[in-house]
């Protein structure tokens, strides 16, 4: 087995799919990390955003985060209709293209695609930097540590979603425990206390008000805070991924990620102020995150902290592994539609949508290589393309639902839910954009007009290919076949014998590319051999005896000299169709690329380019070694490639060769 079958595993059959399914408890661990995660950052996003109000933020933090969670509630009861009324699929695509139209669809799809993509290196930048600023001599590796970690992740999707939540469990379900335990012991401490505990490590003093209380930098907190929720929407999109019963399975799954991430950022919030601790200045010594001072306060730092923050940056680190799990379905459902290649809509070796997978780790790579592993700069582009989503999601169930007069109900929770996340949409755009959210704004519509670019060529194509009539067999004529040769052998031979099998009519072409005696000779030589190997033979079979047609090439070229020579026969050849049949010999191994030429190939290219719609291109190729089409069947087909190695044992014991 190769490497890389190594690294991902046997081939899958598709009888097997329905086995590659998720569980509830495998799904948490797939498409919730990106959800979980977010409590790392999302808190602190505000608090950050309301350090110039020194300790009169940490009053606020708890209405911003309680205005969060509503959010979120009403996020959760709109998906759950959304899980419910689109059981295959649910993902923003699907619902704002059959609600909205294929324009609204394709601007959901935009902005979902850049927001994968971005969740992939920031999350991974983001885990790392942590360990790094905990491990110092790991800083100058920090780029390398974060392309580790992508093809960690890449790997273990390769090999299936089943085995990525399988793998990934572990990391999630120890930071539930650790972490949630962790605060649940805190919110116990400061219940008991009257809302005022004593902190284990005492937290770093808040700094003095160098501002005061604006509705617009509570928008701007708010806004911050929104980037909690950019992976509610994973389970609807990748509903497809859950074994039998799916609705009951994803609506578990939604149920389980939104109730821990809830508990996570009210607790946090609420602990936060309790503890008076506040966000710190990223860019100054002796930095700590907000989860690290709320940890020390409440167990301090001994062995607890360490598995605890451990397991954060954990999770924060894998929590692309959302993006892998929705991105390739996303992008198979507009492939299945021609925005995309319809690479990205084949199932790969192990039953996934690998093309997506692929280049949503290619993307993420060349992102993370330019800005070497350090993205907090993109952390406010993050909101913009989920809440876009979000928004036109909910809009299209709105639609939906108004299309069936006996659910009003679902109608105004979809319809609230449009509200919301568009009324947080203009709020994230507004106190945003200058930060960065401008670029997503930029780079969205680019993303669309592509997708509508792939489609108009795809639309192209079928146009030209489209045929309603029947076949016509009208002034149906032979065809006249060419072969290009360099010299007689047994190659040669073998393209003589098939051009005079399908072609009444055989001329063979040889390029002189020198002059002098040498050429001469050469020449000289071939047309003896002709006359006496082919034309001869030829007449004693009855048949017309190919021609042998020497060309001099005065510039030595050989692919358009012999296209020339080729347009010139087809031009007299009263509309015949032409074929040409290339002698090829076959390179089956690496060195044979360094020691013979490309001609055959590069002529191939070139007659499908610019041969015309009546010329044909055969290859008649020979290999030196026997073929042993078993190898590859058996990368394929493991159980063919057996009975075909039984069926080829038997069939050699039947009738050995010759010694």
């Amino acid at each position: 087995m190769s490497i890389w079958g190594v690294l991902i595993g046997r081939r899958l059959a598709n009888e097997e799919a329905q086995g590659r399914k998720m569980t509830v408890a495998e799904g948490v661990a797939a498409m919730g990390l990106d959800g979980l995660s977010s409590s790392a950052y999302g808190p602190e996003a505000a608090l950050t955003i309301l350090i110039p109000l020194g300790g009169a933020g940490l009053h606020v933090i708890t209405p911003i985060m309680a205005a969060i969670l509503v959010l979120l509630t009403l996020l959760f009861v709109s998906y759950w209709q959304t899980i419910e009324a689109y059981p295959s699929n649910g993902g923003s695509y699907t619902v704002a293209s059959e609600n909205l139209g294929a324009n609204a669809g394709l601007l959901a799809a935009s902005a979902l695609m850049i927001d994968y993509v971005l969740n992939v290196a920031v999350g991974i930048s983001a885990g790392i930097g942590a360990l790094t600023s905990a491990i110092p001599h790991l800083h100058p590796y920090t780029l390398e540590l974060c392309l580790a970690v992508l093809a960690l992740i890449t790997i273990a999707n390769l090999r299936g979603t089943m085995e990525a939540g399988v793998l990934f469990s572990v990391p999630t379900y120890l930071f539930i425990a650790s972490f949630g335990g962790l605060l649940i012991f805190g919110l116990a401490r400061a219940l008991l206390t009257g809302g005022s505990p004593a902190a284990v490590v005492a937290a770093p003093p808040l700094p003095r008000a160098s501002e005061s209380i604006t509705l617009w930098l509570l928008l701007r907190a708010f806004a911050s805070g929104c980037t909690a929720m950019t992976g509610v929407e994973a389970v609807s999109n990748g509903i497809s991924a859950f074994r039998e019963p799916t609705v009951r399975r994803g609506h578990m799954t939604l149920a389980t990620i939104v109730v821990i991430l809830g508990f996570l950022l009210g607790v946090i919030a609420y602990l936060a102020h309790a503890y008076r601790i506040g966000a710190m200045d990223q860019t100054q010594p002796g930095y700590q995150s907000v989860l690290s001072q709320l940890a020390g306060a409440i167990v301090g730092r001994g062995t607890i902290y360490f598995i605890a923050i451990g397991c954060v940056l954990a999770v924060v680190c894998l929590s692309a592994n959302t993006s892998f799990v929705d991105f390739p379905r996303l992008c198979r459902l507009v492939a299945r539609d021609s925005y995309l290649p319809h690479a990205f809509a084949t199932p790969g070796r192990r039953l996934v949508y690998s093309a997506g997978i692929l280049w949503l780790a290619v993307t993420a790579a060349l992102l993370l290589i330019a800005f070497g592993g350090i993205t907090d700069r993109l952390i406010p582009l993050f909101a913009v393309g989920a809440f876009t989503a979000f928004t036109l999601s909910q809009l299209g169930m709105a639609v939906h639902w108004q299309r069936q007069p006996r659910n009003r109900l679902r109608l105004l929770i979809n319809g609230a839910g449009a509200l919301g996340t568009g009324a947080a949409l203009c709020v994230i755009l507004s106190a945003k954009f200058i930060e960065g959210a401008w670029i997503t704004v930029v780079v969205i519509p680019c993303v669309l007009t592509l997708l509508k670019l792939i489609k108009r060529h795809y639309n192209l194509i079928d146009r030209q290919l489209h045929a309603d009539g029947a076949l016509d067999l009208h002034a149906i004529k032979p065809p006249l076949a060419l072969i290009p040769i360099v010299e007689w052998n047994r190659l040669t031979e073998k393209a003589v014998r098939y051009a005079l099998s399908i072609a009444p009519e055989v001329i063979a072409i040889h390029v002189t590319r020198l002059e002098g005696p040498d050429a001469e000779e050469h020449n000289g030589r071939l047309r003896r051999q002709w006359r006496n190997f082919v034309e001869r033979p030829a007449r004693q079979a009855s048949l017309s005896a190919p021609q042998l047609m020497l060309s001099p090439s005065p510039y030595r070229s050989f692919v358009g000299h012999l296209l020339r020579r080729i347009g010139e026969i087809e031009a007299r050849s009263s509309g015949r169709p032409i074929l040409v049949v290339i002698p090829e010999l076959i390179k089956e191994h690496w060195w044979d690329h360094l020691l013979f030429t490309r001609r055959a190939h590069l002529l191939r290219e070139a007659l499908l380019r610019h041969g015309g719609p009546d010329l044909a291109v055969v290859i008649v190729p020979w290999a030196r070694e026997a073929p042993h089409p078993e190898k590859i069947i058996e990368d394929e087909e493991p159980e063919a490639a057996t009975e075909a190695t039984v069926a080829g044992t038997t069939a050699v014991r039947r009738d050995p060769a010759p010694a």
